[in-house]
Formats: structure tokens, sequence, C-alpha cells
């Protein structure tokens, strides 16, 4: 008798935690499958130490066959997903279509940047989900240091050196408070202008910073923010992003080169194609996290609306914690439809939260009890080493070489502008360079999906806050079509198609030989 196969799509916090509990459980008695675009389980709460360059990019990375070896890998993306036939149509890196059957599905497929409909903010702003954009904005705010320092312009030394953040919840407030650290680093060996220093604008509607959060908590973080020089605006948010800068809602104009998004997040488009019962985007499920009229399909994590039961009414939060908590919860009750133990419903207590502001500072409530400075510090980095599946050693020696040396600000110009688009399913990989527009598998999984116009992530606009020109770049060589250094204008050759919006830049074909056996 063959054994049952148990597909898991999505390897965040749900997802991850279902295939690890799964594979304990299982002991070979069933064949699990985990679908993702990566290789790695990304743990996010560390995300924007890698972009103020505190840690490394692998530091946060966890290798997923070197962590579960009994969970089967297959890389790709899923399409459609054909639930009466019982498979999952997929995307695989290279373009190549796949086909998953199963017995138990596991949607844990998490969530994407969160949209609103503010004129320019797809154009010109980035999002903060995924690894690739996390080494973008590492290298777009040395860069903007770097060309500060060079000029002798003073509006544009101060446009360059000017950061805004939108969303004061936990991403956007981390960022800001790292950011403001890493800029002030780098400006103490490279000086700007005379009576010139980084500045960053943190913006949210809400009327507090981490307005989730108890108030005690919010005091400390916005106390800290402002300590350090971070311009908070509470009411305030972002009405036109343009070129040049962005317009608030309270009619200032901000000239800048930077706008990070952090307002939230929605669930992966991939719950909504199903045309199951949805709650906001989330697809709902019962307490045992399975969904009704379909006994066989699990769903946890961002994307499921998970009732809660400590507040009836409700539906449970999108954060990781509860995605890590579900995740098990998932695996008992899959293998509790095989017969193996009892379904248990999903009820969480709350532990408290860490939000960690850099340095030595944190805001922290552990069991409810409010710390602040160095014990929250403390509490906050002992929390992220529990909670890590790996590389623990890793992190604390970064965390060591972090306090007793300085960072290396340099830009590696591995991910441009144009690859990291606000609008995009997949904020966990970049875009590929050569490879048309809509690169992202269609619902069908047929093939690309019909670029929407003006879509992010085509050739970056010219002047564009937080991405710059490809010609002029660490490694590049002069774009297509654009002057070279002796005031030429570089045609494409012959079988290369001419760069337009709906092709990203990519490796020019060499024609001095012949193209077989050019692989």
């Amino acid at each position: 008798m063959s054994r049952p196969r148990i597909v898991i799509v999505g390897a965040g916090f749900a997802g991850y935690r279902t295939a690890q509990i799964l594979s304990r459980t299982a002991r070979g008695r069933a064949e699990i499958v985990m679908l993702n675009p990566t290789d790695y389980f990304l743990y996010l709460p560390l995300l924007p130490q890698v972009a103020a360059g505190i840690l490394e990019p692998r530091r946060v990375t966890v290798s997923l066959s070197g962590t579960l070896p009994e969970v089967k890998l297959v890389l790709g993306e899923a399409g459609r997903i054909d639930l009466d036939a019982r498979q999952v149509h997929y995307t695989g890196p290279e373009g190549e279509g796949g086909t998953l059957s199963y017995d138990r599905l596991v949607l844990a497929a998490g969530s994407v940047n969160k949209l609103l409909p503010i004129p320019g903010v797809a154009e010109h702003a980035h999002g903060f989900r995924g690894l690739p954009e996390a080494l973008y904005l590492r290298d777009h705010v040395t860069r903007q240091v770097e060309l500060a320092a060079a000029t002798d312009d003073p509006k544009r030394c101060a446009s360059r050196c000017t950061f805004v953040v939108v969303g004061a919840g936990y991403t956007g407030t981390e960022v800001a408070a790292h950011g403001q650290l890493f800029t002030d680093a780098q400006v103490a060996k490279q000086p700007l202008r005379t009576g010139m220093r980084p500045r960053w604008i943190l913006l949210d509607i809400a009327e507090r910073v981490l307005p989730e959060l108890d108030e005690r908590l919010s005091r400390t973080a916005d106390a800290v923010l402002r300590e350090r020089g971070v311009d908070v605006r509470m009411g305030t948010s972002v009405k036109e992003a343009t070129p040049d800068g962005v317009l608030l809602t309270d009619g200032e104009f901000v000239d800048t080169r930077t706008l990070v998004w952090c307002v939230g997040v929605r669930p992966d488009p991939l719950a909504e194609s199903l045309g199951l019962p949805m709650e906001r985007g989330r697809l709902l499920v019962d307490p045992h996290l399975q969904v009704p009229g379909r006994p066989e399909v699990f769903a946890c994590g961002d994307a499921a609306a998970v009732p809660d039961l400590e507040n009836p009414g409700s539906y449970t939060p999108m954060t990781a914690q509860h995605a890590w908590r579900q995740g098990k919860v998932c695996a008992h009750n899959i293998a509790a439809s095989f017969g193996d133990g009892e379904r248990q419903a999903y009820r969480h207590k709350d532990l408290g939260f860490v939000v960690d502001l850099g340095g030595a500072k944190a805001a922290a409530n552990p069991l409810g009890v409010n710390l602040s400075g160095v014990a929250a510090g403390a509490v906050t980095r002992g929390y992220h080493l529990a909670a890590m599946p790996g590389n623990r050693v890793r992190v604390a020696a970064d965390w060591l070489l972090d306090a007793v040396l300085p960072r290396q600000a340099v830009q590696l110009g591995l991910v441009r502008s144009w690859s990291v688009p606000l609008d995009t399913a997949s904020p966990e990989v970049a875009r590929v360079p050569g490879r048309p527009l809509g690169d992202t598998p269609s619902p069908g999984g047929a093939g690309p999906a019909e670029p929407a116009k003006n879509q992010p992530g085509g050739e970056p606009a010219k002047n564009q806050p937080g991405g710059e020109p490809a010609r002029n770049q660490p490694g590049d060589e002069p774009a297509e079509g654009s002057p070279d250094a002796g005031g030429k204008t570089l045609a494409p050759p012959p079988g290369q198609p001419e760069p337009g919006p709906d092709v990203a830049p990519g490796p020019v074909r060499r024609t001095d030989r012949p193209s077989q056996g050019d692989a």
C-alpha cells in the first residue's frame, strides 16, 4: 500500500512548523512534500537587521533540506489548485510546469505587501517582506548617503539623506529605528555638509506608534525613536508619491529618494483563487484549521482566517506567533485525520511581544511584564535565538561582532529597484533579468500572467525614488540604447529584443560565437 502524500504550500512560519512536526509524527509513514519558491525558511523578525548591516543575509535563512531531512522539497510557485482532482499545479524556478497530487493539502502561502489606492506608491515605493527587498534597501540607503556626501548641492544632499517609512507597526518601527543608527554610523566616517544629518521620517494614520500593542510599549518605542532623531508623525500618511518625493496628507511635500512601504500585509492571492468562502482575503477555516466542505484541505498562517476562541466572533491576527502555533496544531490534526491521535482546536495564550529598536534598546512585555532599555534588549534577543530553528550560533556571533566592530557600509549592487516591485505576489523572489514583466505564474499555472499597465518591475522610471537607472551602477554595463562612455548609443545586437516597458534589463547575447553550446 502506497504512503499517503501530504503537500504543504509555503515554507513560512506556519508551513515550516507544520512540516517539522509532521516529519516527527509520521516517521516515514507518509510522504511529506513542501512546495516553496526558495530553499529556505526566512526568519522575518530579524529582516530589519539585515537591512541595517548587522546580520548577513544567510543568518536569517534556515535551510529547508538541512533541517527537514524527511521532507521532500519542490522548488516552485503554486498557481492553480484543482480541489476536485486533488492536484496542485505549479511553475518551477526556470519556468517549467509541474503537478503535485495530494491526499492532504496544507495552504500556508503567507502574505504579501498590502497596497492602498494612493497615486504613485506602486511605482515609487518598495516593500519589506522578503530578503531581496532587505538587500535592496541596504544597498540603496548606503548609496544615497555616499552620493549625498559627494554632492555640493545642499538641496540634493538633503533629498538623498531623507528616508520616509510608512507604517508604524512592528516592521516600520524597527526599520526606522535601525535605519537611523545605520545612517548615523555611516556619516560619522563620511560627513555630510555642515549642519546636515540623515533624516528618517516615520508616518502612520494611527494615533500612536505600535498601535496594536500595550500603550506602555508604544510610549517606550516612541521615546527611543524621537531620542535618536527620527521624525515621528502620527495621524499622517502619504497622499501621493512622485519621482522627486512624497506629498503628505497634511499638505507638506517631502523631497526624498526613498519610500519604504510597511503599512501591513494582505493574504497571498493564491487563497482567493480557490473560490472558497473568504474573510477579508483569508481562507475561512474551522477551529481545527480545516476548510469547511473540504476535510482534506487545511489552512494556517496569514492565508487563513482562524476563529479566535478566546475572543468569540473575531479571527486571530496575522502574526508570526500565531502562524507558528497554528502550524503545530495543523500537523497534529493532519495526523489525527489518518487515525493517529485526536483533533485539537486552535487556542492561544498571549505570551507577550518584543520589538527590537536597535543597539541595546527594545520594548518587550514577556508574560505581561513591561520592560524597556537593556533588560528589554536582552529579552528580545534571547527570544529570537530561542525561536529560530537554526543559525543561532551564527546570529549570536554577528551580534557580538557588531558590538565591537564597525559595520561594513558597502553596496554590492546585487538587487536592483526594478527587481523588487511593491506590487508582487512573490516578495521572496527577486525579478529575474531578461524575463518578461509578468514573470509571476498566472493562477492557472500555465505561464506568466499579463502585466498590468504601469506596474513596477519593468525598467526603472527616471529619477524614481529608490530606483536608479541601470547605467553607471557598480557591475553594470551601459544600458542598451543609452550613451556609453564615448557618447555613442549602443544598439542591441541582432536577435536581442529592444528594451521596453515589458522587458526587464537582461544579459546581452553574444554574437561573436555560435549559439550552439552556449549553455
